[in-house]
């Protein structure tokens, strides 16, 4: 059998990169200031160029935007502002034509207050779908049923007058939690992805997979003992009720086996979780989500000897058919640029697209886009609205695609729905295309070598040293060359130096491109803030 057909048997999901495209944000195809989906074609051919495997959008559906498309009022329909379904077929079909995937964002854990499922449920005590949503009485004295509290801030629970009931939201108030424990929202939700997946869509990223599920008594939760002033008001408490019940992994496997009657068809988990509840999202006998989203390089503080021990642990916990995967940016988080500095986010693109698994790019990062100061009178995040003085606001991270030096960054003829960072005349993808030093030259470069070695797809992760400035390790797969990677995650020089068997090989990847082609042996050194790949002799 030869390495290529061998190789081939890697799904399409294991082998390539997902980048994660942020709708409103990406590309403005109409003049109105926000991103739609006639804009994401227009930018197909810069994904495909850049290497991308499949492309996961942000919510397009229908929606009173409460919370920008994740407070959902149609299933099954598009969003006007983004286009219209035929607008999504010719997406879908673009997209296929170059060879790229399309994954859709799915939020199953609630809908919009404006769909016509919770106008319904909220307008009699008897309606047929009352039972859709979770609806309590008050406590004795009137007060909410429980201590739950909203991630947005405030009561998880919201007070309706007319029926004489709480409603419980896990985020805003028009986002009323669905009861998953109804077999007929099971069903109706089911039918939902179906739709989508019967149109060719090639999977899902299921939205706060670990809420689905509440705990049937609605127990309160716990106080947690380690909060801090700064936190979000919502890590007063500890969810351990309000999240993460047995009874979700259910509900999950239910999603996997429908995707399973599709071809090649994948799911991801959103879930915020440590390692060792996170890896049982990929369920009994691994008949769960296929990438349960590991989120440890948005989280950990940068620091070698914590992120190279986090490595090992998830490599540890890792369920045996589990396929593993990285995630160094999303619209929820501030971006890498701003976390740990414009230098360390190239260590960081190489630390991404070495790791073993599947890696996401949040759009932007790969030109070192950073969080943009959006001032307060312009602040559109409900979480920023919410807890201003928290600046707690994920504007920043969500700020229009930076294409060229033209006016609005080429994003759009209009006004941008969010300001535009003001480095996009110098930090942009046109004048980034041909520079050799620059951050998606270094994307695409890496990107590329993943495409071309089978260490870097399925090779096995063999972690070698690491200390309080550096981390090394190895990928290997039986019959291709080994490579050793090597980040220095400080900014300051240091030193690796083999204390076993001696290793000599050739930088074929360098965050400083006058180190490629260059033969390394015995001790190597490295600069501040610099990053090595080498395909080793041996």
């Amino acid at each position: 059998m030869t390495m290529e057909n061998d190789q081939s048997k890697k799904l399409w999901w294991q082998s390539g990169v997902v980048y994660q495209i942020y709708p409103r944000s990406f590309q403005d195809g109409n003049g109105d200031g926000v991103g739609d989906l006639q804009g994401i074609i227009a930018r197909l051919d810069y994904l495909k160029w850049l290497g991308i495997r499949a492309v996961w959008i942000s919510p397009i559906y229908p929606s009173p935007m409460a919370d920008f498309g994740y407070d959902i009022s149609d299933y099954t329909n598009i969003h006007p502002l983004f286009g219209t379904l035929q607008d999504f077929d010719q997406l879908l079909k673009e997209i296929h034509a170059r060879g790229m995937k399309l994954i859709l964002d799915f939020v199953p854990n609630h809908t919009s207050d404006q769909h016509p499922w919770f106008i319904e449920s909220r307008s009699s005590r008897n309606n047929p779908k009352r039972d859709w949503y979770i609806w309590k009485d008050a406590r004795a004295d009137g007060g909410p049923p429980n201590n739950w509290l909203a991630a947005f801030g405030g009561t998880a629970w919201e007070w309706d007058e007319s029926t004489q009931q709480y409603y419980y939201h896990a985020f805003l108030k028009e986002q009323p939690d669905l009861n998953w424990r109804n077999p007929e929202v099971q069903k109706a939700m089911l039918d939902a992805m179906r739709f989508w997946l019967d149109k060719g869509v090639d999977g899902f990223r299921v939205d706060v997979m670990w809420h689905m599920i509440k705990d049937e008594k609605l127990r309160d939760n716990p106080v947690n003992q380690d909060y801090q002033p700064y936190m979000a008001t919502y890590d007063q408490l500890l969810p351990v009720y309000s999240t993460d019940q047995p009874e979700v992994h259910d509900i999950v496997r239910d999603m996997r086996a429908l995707l399973d009657k599709y071809h090649e068809r994948m799911l991801i988990g959103e879930i915020y979780l440590p390692i060792h509840k996170l890896v049982t999202y990929y369920g009994k006998d691994n008949q769960g989500a296929h990438l349960p989203f590991n989120f440890q390089l948005l989280t950990l503080p940068w620091e070698a000897r914590k992120i190279s021990a986090a490595i090992g642990e998830y490599e540890g916990a890792l369920p045996s058919q589990g396929w593993p995967n990285w995630v160094l940016g999303n619209h929820d988080q501030p971006r890498i640029a701003s976390r740990i500095g414009s230098q360390q986010a190239r260590v960081a693109a190489m630390l991404l697209l070495t790791l073993r698994g599947t890696p996401t790019i949040y759009y932007g990062d790969e030109i070192g886009m950073r969080d943009v100061p959006i001032p307060v009178d312009e602040i559109q995040d409900p979480q920023g609205l919410n807890m201003p003085d928290k600046n707690l606001s994920r504007d920043p991270a969500r700020t229009p695609m930076q294409w060229n030096n033209s006016e609005q960054g080429g994003f759009t003829t209009g006004k941008p729905w969010l300001r535009l960072d003001r480095n996009f005349l110098t930090v942009n993808v046109q004048s980034q295309r041909e520079d050799i030093y620059s951050m998606l030259s270094l994307y695409r470069k890496l990107i590329r070598l993943r495409d071309e070695e089978p260490s870097l797809i399925d090779g096995s992760y063999i972690p070698v040293y690491s200390d309080h400035q550096m981390i090394a390790y190895i990928r290997h797969r039986e019959g291709s060359p080994r490579l050793l990677i090597l980040l220095n995650l400080s900014h300051r020089p240091c030193y690796f130096r083999q204390s076993s068997e001696p290793m000599k090989g050739v930088i074929v990847v360098s965050t400083s491109p006058e180190l490629e082609n260059i033969v390394v042996e015995n001790t190597i050194s490295l600069s501040g803030d610099e990053g090595i790949v080498v395909k080793l002799d041996n």
